[in-house]
């Protein structure tokens, strides 16, 4: 995998902890620790940017099986 990958498949994994931990136990992590405030909502547009790149990958990966 290239940098720029791991990276987002870093971003991606914490999303989906961060996500596991408000449905299980109703615990928002990143506004715990950044509060509500324009820093979460960058962190959460990387997420999501990080997403994207990752269904990308997916499917770059089907197509050159």
């Amino acid at each position: 995998m290239e940098l720029v990958q791991k990276i987002a498949l870093a971003f991606t994994i914490i999303g989906a902890v961060n996500w596991g931990l408000i449905g299980l136990f109703d615990y928002n992590l990143v506004t715990m620790l950044f509060g509500d405030g324009t820093l979460t909502r960058i962190i959460y547009g990387i997420v999501g940017i990080c997403g994207l790149i990752n269904i990308g990958m997916y499917f770059y990966d089907l197509r050159h099986e």
